[in-house]
């Protein structure tokens, strides 16, 4: 946590005006709903997403930011919440963050009424302002977070993924959300600039880096545990196993994909798929990817002059592939 807390220093203040205004955006005249936002936003979390908004503003603002960037903060978190609202609901998670969830404390229905609410909010906040610019970047991520999900289901039921297919697939889910974080931030400040684009760039980098780092915590390792294969069990297809299937034998690929599909709740067959994955190669080739995507993004801040704002970014990309969870 103290990393994060490093992170935030820089924007401590905004941060903190934030989360006063990102309360007020969620109020309504409905007690039931006050009830539940007050829940929500008692119970966030590191809340990286406003982070790379305030520091993406203030790194190409010469350390100011303006009420649009307050406003794409609180547009992108009231739609983020509204995803994580509707997902639990999906996938009928009773947690949430340790605590929980809104399903499960007022059921499905109310779950996403919720979600629908913290949505039109989002794009209402945009619209009373004018701010369409910031309207089209979230908007974009919305669908592409839609497609994405919806391109996993389909090829979970054939797993005939192929890495490019897998990159598409994170790239929609994951690195869109924190794209349109920093195109936001940049778009707040500097709109109409190619800042705008290189911002939304470094933001997906930034994401796909995150997801591989995710799908390496399936596997384990010292710091994080005993391996939990959970993955495996969701019949997800992530980077190791791909890899690993890609230059396997005839055999040992009919073996691996009919583990994953009808034995994925086979807790010793699980732990031999995780094995050979391991010996196969796959987490290093996963790293090897990942540290490209982490390059690639330092690479593109570089090209901008020192600053806290540009430290704390360097700092927060490496957090993202160094973190322990």
């Amino acid at each position: 946590m103290k990393v994060v807390a490093q992170i935030r220093e820089p924007i401590d203040r905004e941060m903190e005006l934030f989360e006063a205004k990102f309360r007020d955006s969620m109020s309504s005249k409905v007690a039931l709903l006050n009830r539940i936002t007050y829940y929500i936003v008692n119970r966030k979390g590191k809340q990286m997403r406003p982070m790379f908004v305030f520091l993406t503003a203030k790194l190409l603002n010469n350390g100011e930011v303006n009420e649009r960037t307050y406003r794409g903060a609180s547009v992108i978190e009231l739609i983020h919440t509204a995803t994580l609202v509707h997902d639990d609901v999906v996938d009928e998670s009773t947690k949430r963050r340790g605590f929980f969830s809104i399903n499960a404390l007022w059921k499905n229905k109310i779950a996403v009424l919720v979600g629908d609410y913290l949505l039109s909010k989002g794009l209402l906040l945009s619209i009373d302002h004018g701010d369409f610019d910031l309207l089209r970047i979230i908007s974009v991520a919305v669908r592409e977070m839609s497609e994405g999900e919806l391109l996993q289901i389909e090829k979970a039921r054939r797993l005939d993924i192929t890495e490019e297919v897998y990159y598409e697939i994170i790239r929609q889910k994951t690195a869109t959300l924190i794209a349109a974080c920093c195109g936001l931030g940049a778009s707040s400040v500097k709109p109409d600039t190619p800042d705008v684009e290189t911002f939304r760039r470094f933001g997906e980098l930034c994401g796909m880096a995150f997801q591989i780092k995710d799908d390496l915590f399936d596997y384990g390792s010292a710091q994080i545990g005993k391996p939990t294969g959970i993955d495996i069990k969701e019949q997800k297809m992530t980077l190791p196993l791909i890899h690993v299937l890609n230059k396997c034998s005839k055999e040992e690929k009919k073996w691996l994909i009919n583990s994953v599909k009808n034995h994925n709740k086979d807790k010793k067959r699980v732990k031999e798929v995780i094995a050979f994955v391991k010996q196969g190669g796959g987490l290093e080739y996963a790293v090897q990817k990942m540290l490209a995507f982490k390059e690639e993004a330092l690479e593109l801040l570089g090209t901008y002059p020192r600053s806290d704002y540009k430290a704390a970014l360097e700092l927060m990309v490496n957090y993202v592939v160094d973190r322990k969870k």
